[in-house]
């Protein structure tokens, strides 16, 4: 059974479906790093795989995750049980209680990564995560493996962390491909630009075709939060616990009230002093205190999008941030979806989750039996060099260039 992920503005609930009833039986889903289950939602809503297990080390997006999706994930650092001896019992565990092949996703957390951390390791030793898929798939022997994070796991100074991981799949006989993808190409209404890597024993992993190939097709803003109820700021809808506003401070709230309505930026001398001084030196944080557009996508939802000064994070027209049920919406969670926990915890689950709609395209996709589109999605192509410093800087080119494709193709 699954779970439906359009736009609230097509959709009166998000009740559970049954999806049509598969020829195979469905796969085993084991879920590491699962977080508030954005890709178990997405993976569960085919129809096509079942829960076998699930964890996380967060306490909070445990309970979110299984409050919605009525498993309950291991309380565990995966980091400890690659280096216990009882890893092969807890996959021979699994595999003994598996009556279908095994599907493997692994979305460590991103921060680590983030073109944000400066330092060759960041305080956390998140980066180490990644490595830790490929003892794991020796053990488990997963028939295919999903991994998404953030373009930079990509860039030179994580290239080490994800070589590794390359060499250890394919040495126990997978076949490895990475791409960089904009989630706005499955529907996802966020400039979302992900890094994805495919794994698939014994055979070519393929990449699934866009179902939004052009920026004109992107699902926008308007599309999934607009008939929410209207909020001021610390207001909450009567119906909906998660649709409730920030308490702002008054000089957030002057600062964001002359911000241009739908899309527009801080202008110049409003809000702190400093951000223009960032601004005229190096062209900085323009985003700071933006407003989403209604009719474009936004920009990529992050742990911090609770917060107006994080970036681009202030409704198209209300005074205010954003709720975490329109951030929840805009990650394309059903919009029933509950978070446990503070009120902070709830964003920070919500930005860091795959949105369930991408996911759900790859697990179909896999479920299918990889077919070979005519165009798979991906910006780029991983091989055997680094992107550079930081994949960020490559993204006005990009969107540059597809703007320029989509006029040609419009003439």
């Amino acid at each position: 059974m699954g779970r439906l992920f359009r736009p609230i503005a097509h959709v009166e609930s998000s009740a559970m479906i049954v999806s049509q009833t598969p020829s195979a039986p469905p796969r085993e889903l084991v879920d590491l790093f699962s977080g508030c289950g954005g890709t178990s939602a997405g993976f569960l809503s085919t129809g096509r795989f079942r829960h076998l297990y699930a964890a996380d080390f967060d306490q909070w997006a445990n309970q979110t995750y299984r409050l919605n999706l009525g498993h309950e994930p291991d309380l565990r650092d995966i980091r400890e049980l690659v280096d216990s001896p009882e890893l092969a019992g807890w996959a021979a565990n699994l595999i003994r209680r598996a009556t279908a092949p095994i599907t493997l996703v692994a979305c460590a957390p991103c921060q680590g990564f983030s073109s944000h951390v400066k330092t060759k390791s960041d305080r956390l030793d998140r980066n180490g995560l990644l490595t830790t898929i490929g003892p794991i798939a020796a053990q488990l022997r997963p028939r295919e493996i999903f991994i998404e994070n953030v373009p930079d796991v990509f860039a030179t100074r994580n290239w080490r962390q994800f070589v590794t991981l390359r060499r250890d799949l394919e040495t126990e006989g997978y076949s490895v491909r990475a791409r960089i993808i904009n989630f706005a190409q499955l529907g996802v209404p966020q400039e979302r630009f992900r890094a994805v890597i495919l794994a698939r024993f014994g055979a070519q992993p393929t990449f699934p075709e866009p179902t939004h190939p052009r920026p004109s097709d992107y699902s926008t803003v308007r599309d999934w939060i607009a008939d929410l109820p209207r909020l001021q700021s610390a207001e909450r809808a009567a119906d909906d616990p998660m649709h409730q506003a920030s308490t702002h401070r008054r000089s957030t709230l002057q600062t964001i009230s002359q911000v241009p309505k739908d899309g527009g930026n801080r202008p110049v001398g409003v809000g702190p002093r400093c951000l223009d001084a960032t601004r005229s030196a190096h062209g900085g944080y323009t985003d700071v205190y933006g407003r989403l557009a209604w009719d474009s996508p936004a920009p990529t939802m992050t742990a911090r999008c609770r917060t107006p000064s994080c970036g681009r994070f202030v409704h198209p027209e209300d005074d205010r941030g954003l709720t975490a049920r329109e951030v929840a919406q805009l990650q394309t969670f059903p919009r029933d979806w509950t978070f446990v926990g503070p009120f902070d915890d709830r964003f920070k689950q919500a930005g860091n989750a795959v949105p369930p709609l991408a996911a759900a395209a790859f697990a179909s996709h896999i479920a299918q039996g990889w077919p070979q589109p005519e165009v798979e999605i991906g910006e780029t192509e991983i091989h055997d060099e680094p992107i550079g410093s930081s994949f960020s800087v490559l993204i006005p080119g990009i969107r540059r260039r597809k703007r320029v494709a989509a006029a040609a193709n419009s003439d």
